[in-house]
This record gives C-alpha cells, sequence and structure tokens, in this order.
C-alpha cells in the first residue's frame, strides 16, 4: 500500500470516529468539545518546548459533593509567575475540567497570599525567542478556561500583575481583596498583552476603559478595581487569607452554584455559545435546542411540585 492510501485510510477512520462520537453529543456540546480541541494536535509542538521551561505547578482539586474545583497557581517563591511547564500544567487542568460531569464552579487562585505576578522572569530571559509561540498557546488555554462550562471566578489577593492580570480576566468572575494590587503593567516591560487580555479586556469594559488601563499601566487598589468595572466584589477588611478563600467560594456558591450542575453546565455553555456566534438566528436555535432537553425533565418537575418560582 503506497503513501497516499495509508494516508486516505487514516483520514477516513479518524473522520468516521468522530462523526460517530459526535452523534452521541447534544448540538452545543459537540460546538463546544470541536472548538476546544481542533486546535490541540497544532499546539503539540510548542508544548512540547514550553514543558521544558520547568518551575512551579498548577494543581486541581474536585469536589465531587459541591461540584466546586479549586485551580492553584504554585510558585509561591516567585509570586505565583508562570513557567512554561504552568502552562503546560493549566491546559492539561482545564482539560480535567471540561470533561468534569458534576461541576458547577470554580476558583482561580494562587499560593501563599498571592494571585500571580505575571511571567517568571527566568522563563521570560530563557523564552525571548519564542513569544510568538508562547502567546498562541496561552491564547488557546485561555480561551478554553473562559468557555468552560463552569462558572469561574478569580480571588485575587496579593500581586495580580502584567500576566497574572490577564489570567484573572479568563475568569467569568473576579472577587478581591481589599489589600490586592492589580495591574496591566505590560507597557512599562516593553510589550503589550501577550495572553488574550486585550480582546477580553474591551468586551468586559469597552474601548475605553480597555485603552486607560493597558496604556496608563496603573496599579490599582481594590476599590478602584471595582469602581472601573474591572472587580466584582471586594472582601471586608480584616480576613485572614484562608478566611478570604472560605468567603470567596461562599460568594460563587451563594450567587451561581446552587442549582443542578448539569443545568448551570448547559446555561454557561448556551451564554457562550451565543457570545461566539453572533448570527441571531443561529443563537436562538441553539437556544431553543437546548431549552427542549430539559421541558418536562426531571429537574423541571421537581420545581413545579415544590413550586419554587413563588418560594423565597
Amino acid at each position: 500500500m503506497n503513501a497516499f492510501k495509508r494516508f486516505f485510510l487514516t483520514m477516513a477512520t479518524i473522520t468516521s470516529k468522530f462523526i460517530r462520537e459526535a452523534q452521541k453529543l447534544p448540538p452545543l456540546k459537540m460546538f463546544l468539545r470541536a472548538f476546544s480541541s481542533a486546535p490541540q494536535m497544532e499546539l503539540l509542538p510548542i508544548r512540547k518546548e514550553l514543558g521544558k521551561f520547568e518551575g512551579g505547578s498548577v494543581d486541581l482539586e474536585m469536589d465531587e459533593q459541591t461540584g466546586i474545583a479549586v485551580m492553584t497557581l504554585n510558585n509561591p517563591r516567585r509570586l505565583n509567575s508562570m513557567t512554561g511547564k504552568m502552562m503546560v500544567d493549566m491546559s492539561d487542568r482545564i482539560t480535567q475540567l471540561e470533561q468534569w460531569k458534576k461541576g458547577k464552579g470554580l476558583i482561580l487562585m494562587g499560593i501563599g497570599g498571592n494571585f500571580c505576578s505575571g511571567g517568571d522572569l527566568t522563563f521570560v530571559r530563557k523564552a525571548l525567542h519564542y513569544g510568538a509561540e508562547m502567546a498562541t498557546y496561552q491564547h488557546h488555554t485561555l480561551t478554553r478556561l473562559l468557555n468552560l462550562p463552569l462558572i469561574s471566578v478569580a480571588l485575587l489577593q496579593g500581586h495580580t500583575l502584567g500576566g497574572g492580570a490577564e489570567l484573572s480576566t479568563a475568569c467569568d468572575f473576579r472577587v478581591m481583596s481589599p489589600t490586592a494590587k492589580v495591574g496591566f503593567v505590560q507597557i512599562k516591560m516593553g510589550l503589550t498583552t501577550g495572553w488574550g487580555a486585550t480582546t477580553r479586556l474591551v468586551h468586559l469594559l469597552g474601548r475605553q476603559k480597555a485603552l486607560g488601563l493597558l496604556c496608563s499601566a496603573k496599579v490599582l487598589s481594590a476599590e478602584e478595581a471595582k469602581s472601573e468595572g474591572l472587580v466584582d466584589s471586594v472582601m471586608m477588611y480584616g480576613l485572614s487569607q484562608e478566611d478570604e478563600f472560605t468567603e470567596c467560594k461562599k460568594w460563587l456558591v451563594s450567587n451561581y452554584c446552587r442549582h443542578d450542575s448539569d443545568l448551570i453546565q448547559a446555561t454557561k455553555s448556551s451564554v457562550v455559545y451565543s457570545d461566539l456566534n453572533r448570527d441571531l438566528d443561529t443563537s436562538l436555535r441553539n437556544e431553543r435546542e437546548v431549552f427542549a432537553q430539559y421541558w418536562g425533565g426531571p429537574a423541571q418537575k421537581a420545581a413545579l411540585e415544590a413550586n419554587v418560582k413563588h418560594n423565597k
């Protein structure tokens, strides 16, 4: 068998397998899975190279009872700055979360009282030749984080600077310690944003505020960050680091993660789909298809039986 025939048969087998798997999924989940996995093969060489820049880790705990996961940036001696290995770790942890059926919410935080101070300078100095590739990898990873079918919140403590501020914008919400600082200081370092924050900031805050934050390089206090609309909640003074985590978790659960995990994931995924597909008819069709999956289902029947709508 010549090389062309082998290639053709291999591609036919892969395509057939994809179709069989896709037929098992509802349209929305098929779309999100394709969005998540399509570029993975192209990223493998970059992943391999980034993994050579060692140091730190990104750890993940998933609580099956509460449906709340905690992803922790763990490089405390360098204020949780990101190495190449940590970028690969984060991508792997997001893959786990994408596959977590019982998941409701995610807290992204740093260990030791700091969120993240950006790129690890030891890594940066060694990877000055590898900027475009690293940015490509991080854009893919953080877009997947933003589009997870979970409600995500970044807990900002201590330093959240440069790339750390960029990471925070890849979550749905941000909760901040009253003593923390956050700033997009890339321009001071002779750079622009490399991990997708410009695009996310324009969507989050609008063109003018995004331009102001990025060009001023101002480091914001918690109250200033809330006033700008960058942060959703500021915790009270006097809490320990552990208590701040507890309060952040309570904030996430009480506001957004009290309901059925399947419904939360369907709702978040529908929002993502509508954001990515701005064609009105296509978005509405998807919304109808998702709605039809739950109309008359066990969750609706239970809510009707309990008269939930009129209960306080």
